[in-house]
């Protein structure tokens, strides 16, 4: 997973202004863009976010559908029989790999072709601001202590972060509960009124309550700290070598045609290359990558490999 981050920033940079998408003529006059997230949740603040952005520079309507269960199972299965006009997209991220490999859906990432990949995200692993844990090697410290009795909650059963954290019960034997929730709007819920002694998502959606003060950084799930929170270490710097890699991007139903796959090419480069949204991307963490069709679908194959490797050395698929 960090060579496909590495391979992921040397591809697509190369975010320079578009021609104007009035010049090419969009085959429908409203797009959804459907994620397995709940309100609140990362996928969902990354569409609503991207959608004030590209409405303007697309010239079409674009709207927002949580289509939660599943782990983004059902969600998959929605776009996978969907019309393959670019009238429906999904917001993609590591889930929809781990659902595939995991729970054989009836449509899975395969049944669906990677448009593009627009970011990567990093994760953050966070509790309430009220917690005894100040820092990341305190939890583990009390983990290994306690053995069995933490609490732990990821977005989703088949997403990085509870691989991430299944990974972390066995490099430090501490026997924690790892809750599931459907999206990280839930998952800080519990999070906040201290069901749960530790979160693990992104800056995107711990934003609000990181603001009212309400949570606290723990540690960054990555090789490097972030711009933004030079003093929050990595997970690594505090003793426990464990890096997730993770991405944002789209994909459609097989069958695209590849002159609409190009206008959201261009159009979310444009998007991405404009100051205004530069502000709110920078602000959450996100790396900018715009790769298009071939790149993605590239980069996708990569992914899912390195995922299915994870997982069988977790035991969890053969």
């Amino acid at each position: 997973m960090m060579r496909l981050a590495a391979t992921a920033l040397a591809v697509g940079l190369a975010l320079l202004p578009a021609p104007s998408m009035a010049q090419a003529k969009y085959p429908v006059s409203t797009v959804t863009l459907a994620t397995h997230s709940s309100p609140g949740g990362g996928s969902d603040v990354f569409l609503r976010e991207l959608v004030k952005h590209l409405q303007p520079i697309l010239g079409i309507n674009l709207a927002v559908a949580n289509i939660t269960g599943g782990s983004g199972a059902k969600a998959m299965a929605e776009v996978a029989k969907a019309p393959a006009n670019g009238s429906i997209f999904y917001a993609t991220t590591p889930t929809y790999i781990q659902t595939t490999l995991l729970s054989k859906p009836e449509a899975g990432y395969d049944k669906l072709d990677p448009m593009m990949i627009v970011f990567l995200d990093p994760t953050i692993i966070y509790t309430r601001a009220e917690s005894p844990h100040k820092t990341f090697a305190d939890v583990v410290a009390d983990a290994r202590k306690n053995v069995g009795k933490a609490k732990w909650g990821a977005a989703n059963p088949a997403s990085l972060e509870r691989i991430a954290f299944e990974k972390l019960n066995r490099m430090i034997g501490a026997g924690a509960a790892i809750v599931s929730h459907e999206g990280g709007g839930d998952l800080m819920i519990n999070v906040l009124n201290g069901t749960l002694d530790i979160g693990v998502g992104e800056i995107q959606e711990l934003r609000g309550q990181l603001e009212a003060k309400k949570v606290r950084l723990l540690a960054v799930l990555g090789e490097k700290r972030l711009a933004e929170f030079p003093d929050l270490p990595t997970a690594k710097e505090q003793g426990v070598d464990l890096i997730v890699s993770k991405f944002r991007g789209l994909a459609g139903p097989r069958g695209v045609p590849d002159d609409v796959a190009k206008i959201w090419e261009d159009a979310i480069k444009q998007a991405l290359a404009s100051p205004a949204y530069k502000a709110v991307y920078a602000k959450e963490a996100l790396e900018p990558v715009a790769m298009g069709r071939e790149d993605a679908r590239r980069f996708t194959a990569r992914f899912a490999e390195d995922v299915a490797i994870s997982l069988k050395e977790l035991g969890v698929i053969r």
